[in-house]
């Protein structure tokens, strides 16, 4: 046991969230600007369990952070688009170095390793599909480990959310 890194106990135990919890989650994720008073009084729990519970769950990584959304249509992003990309490494290269070449193009929003045909699943918002025709030849397709890649253009999005708490 001399070599082992030290753990904590809680490391080993799952986090479970109680209806309290999930009933915070999904005060919060609804609206995140929303008053841990507000969330108290909907939740008939006092303002200290509120902060108490958030708190725990930061500390134990269900929560991370919290953001505004910005509409990509109001900045002018008329255009969304996933990217299938197939990598085909070469001896000087790790699939790391690729994904980090493809955070650099600041287009991409989302970028997945996934299974199946392709290695790497893109998310891009761009101006249109001349902006896109140029993000995808002069930047994606200049790595020199991706060795092809399919767009599909989302015509409208049905919806996004968070994950379920039910």
């Amino acid at each position: 046991m001399k070599n082992q890194k030290n753990f904590n106990i809680k490391d080993m135990i799952k986090f479970q969230l109680d209806i309290l919890d999930k009933r915070i989650l999904n005060l919060l994720t609804n609206n995140a600007r929303i008053p841990f008073l507000e969330v108290a009084r909907k939740c008939k729990v006092s303002g200290a369990a509120v902060h108490q519970r958030i708190a725990r769950m930061t500390e134990a990584g269900v929560i991370s952070g919290s953001q505004f959304n910005l509409s990509p249509k109001a900045l002018g992003l008329n255009t969304c688009a996933f990217i299938g990309i197939q990598v085909n490494l070469v001896a000087s290269s790790t699939h790391d170095e690729v994904f980090e070449k493809i955070r650099q193009i600041p287009e991409i929003v989302e970028c997945h390793h996934i299974s199946g045909k392709y290695s790497l699943l893109a998310k891009v918002y761009t101006q249109n599909n001349e902006h896109l025709k140029r993000i995808i030849v002069e930047k994606i397709q200049t790595v020199p480990e991706i060795t092809f890649t399919e767009t599909f253009i989302s015509l409208e999005s049905g919806f996004e959310r968070q994950p379920s708490l039910l």
